[in-house]
């Protein structure tokens, strides 16, 4: 007895589990956080109240809504592939007038929401706009009835006005892996007798379709994404009919059945693009690989080098910040300064400040649990993590409201009880919905930031510090924050910006009666007065633009 006494205080039982660092519990939040509103979908999607609306959606709104958002991502993927592809092939390969200007200019329209160019190109490009009063105005026509002009608002204008917002995603990807291809097979082929469209097409393409693949997946995604541009253009897209099936009809079972389809679609372009990354392989040499020497281009090719790669950029960022500058200057900008701009301005600040802080720290811990803990699952979490940015913002906020206001009436119904007094809605009402819905969506661009700094500290300096005595979090507070802090702040400020830009979710998990400068941007533009919010529309387009040009930077740079 004396001696089964010992080994029975040491016997665990088989549910206790000792984690091998804290922040495995940072891994364990941020997959519960990506996990929850996909689940709360699938459960209300599946619910008895849901099963008598299905046979309406899949005969009169799916088939339509389906339609029109597989033409649409066509054609934006189409564009986005020839601009972006085109353009960085022209910058890597060839030396021409402005390419080391270009270089970094194609990537500005990412500074721009794609809600915020339809309004501007509706605007500039209608009836009373400066373009059909300017050939009005030198030919003489006094109506429509006179001349023929295209009408952006359709599913052709949507293809083109997404396109030219999103191609920077196909442009920097491809450009990166374009610079690295080695010098030595492209010279081989010239010294063979490559064209240069051979070139282009039997060596150049096959070695970025990876990069070309992961680029159109995310400008696919911030296709599906959007609500804005779509709406205003008259496109049904999945995004527009949850919008419109839960807020105009009242439909919530009805809407999660939709963004279920939606979900679905999310999941077959990660598998295509998945798929066609895995295809083909190419090995480049394990030494760093010497630059391929760029062809000069002179006389009427240079030129229209440079005109080809000057169109994306003057359509895609200068007319729209242009546009919307002029419409400021023409009223005075003071006076649009007023109480309710700077109350959406505020509101813009703290909400996206506390979804930066909050998507960060969260990022650090799922980071440090990767890099120091033992768990072989530790891998699989961070990846489910991850995956909040390849859920639209729709979806997401559909998916957090079922089990957020259930918690808010369970609070209230305890309170009443207990303390007799009626609390509210605590985090539907309170903004922590809409802050929740930021941390999952743009969880993932925090943990690819910060990786990507802590991958540049060798492991040995933790195995070293943790050797002198240093605990986890001594070795992240002492060692990692300082040596990886740019690379911290980089993603602190690509998350607070995405913040700003965000419509759908902003929409439907705002406060009652709290604007955001996304929300004003929309409620002007869904007014027909989208003038009047075009300070609001520039302040969000002067926050992407300094983040579109780091990147930009960095992009250019192999490492």
């Amino acid at each position: 007895m004396s001696l089964s006494a010992p080994f029975a205080t040491q016997r665990r039982s088989p549910l206790t589990w000792r984690p091998s660092t804290r922040f495995v519990f940072a891994s364990l939040l941020g997959a519960g956080l990506v996990a929850l509103p996909v689940l709360a979908l699938a459960i209300t999607a599946l619910s008895s109240q849901a099963a008598s609306i299905w046979p309406h959606l899949a005969a009169n709104v799916i088939p339509v809504a389906l339609a029109d958002t597989a033409l649409l991502l066509l054609g934006v993927g189409g564009l986005c592939a020839l601009v972006g592809v085109g353009t960085a092939w022209l910058v890597t390969q060839y030396e021409f007038p402005g390419r080391r200007a270009f270089e970094w200019l194609l990537v500005l329209p990412l500074a721009l929401p794609t809600y915020i160019t339809a309004y501007v190109y509706v605007e500039f490009l209608g009836f009373q706009g400066p373009l059909q009063g300017a050939l009005r105005a030198l030919t003489g026509w006094r109506s429509l009835r006179d001349y023929w002009f295209p009408d952006p608002r359709n599913l052709a204008g949507a293809i083109c006005i997404m396109a030219i917002v999103l191609y920077p995603y196909v442009y920097l990807s491809v450009r990166a892996l374009f610079g690295l291809q080695a010098a030595a097979i492209v010279e081989s082929a010239r010294t063979l007798g490559a064209s240069r469209g051979r070139l282009f097409w039997r060596i150049g393409l096959p070695m970025a379709r990876p990069a070309l693949a992961a680029g159109l997946t995310l400008a696919l995604l911030e296709t599906l994404n959007d609500i804005g541009a779509s709406e205003y253009l008259g496109v049904r897209s999945l995004t527009l009919s949850i919008y419109t099936t839960w807020v105009n009809r009242n439909s919530l079972p009805g809407a999660a059945q939709i963004a279920c389809v939606m979900l679905l679609l999310v999941v077959a372009l990660i598998l295509i693009e998945g798929k066609l990354r895995g295809q083909r392989r190419f090995a480049l040499p394990v030494r760093q690989p010497r630059a391929v020497g760029r062809v000069p281009l002179a006389g009427r090719a240079g030129l229209a080098a440079s005109l080809a790669c000057a169109l994306p950029v003057l359509l895609g960022a200068v007319l729209p910040i242009g546009f919307l500058g002029l419409e400021v200057l023409r009223r005075d900008p003071w006076q649009q300064f007023d109480a309710a701009l700077l109350r959406s301005l505020l509101n813009a600040l703290v909400f996206s400040g506390l979804a930066a802080g909050i998507v960060i720290a969260l990022g650090i811990g799922i980071v440090a649990a990767g890099r120091q803990g033992r768990e072989p699952w530790l891998p699989a979490l961070a990846r489910i993590a991850s995956l909040g940015y390849a859920v639209p913002g729709t979806v997401l906020a559909l998916g957090l409201l079922v089990p957020l206001a259930a918690f808010d009436n369970v609070v209230a119904s305890a309170s009443i009880r207990w303390l007799g007094a009626n609390p509210g809605l605590l985090l539907i009402g309170s903004g922590a919905a809409l802050v929740l819905a930021y941390v999952v969506r743009f969880l993932t661009i925090a943990v690819s930031g910060i990786e990507s700094g802590l991958s540049r500290i060798s492991p040995r300096i933790d195995d070293a510090a943790r050797t002198l005595g240093a605990s986890a979090p001594e070795v992240l507070r002492k060692l990692h924050w300082p040596l990886a802090r740019p690379a911290i702040a980089a993603a602190a400020l690509l998350v607070f910006v995405d913040c700003l830009k965000e419509l759908p979710a902003t929409l439907l998990l705002r406060p009652l009666n709290v604007e955001t400068l996304a929300t004003t941007v929309y409620g002007h533009a869904a007014r027909g007065s989208f003038e009047d919010g075009a300070l609001a529309g520039l302040l969000i387009v002067l926050a992407g633009l300094y983040p579109a040009i780091r990147l930009a930077r960095a992009g250019g740079q192999p490492g």
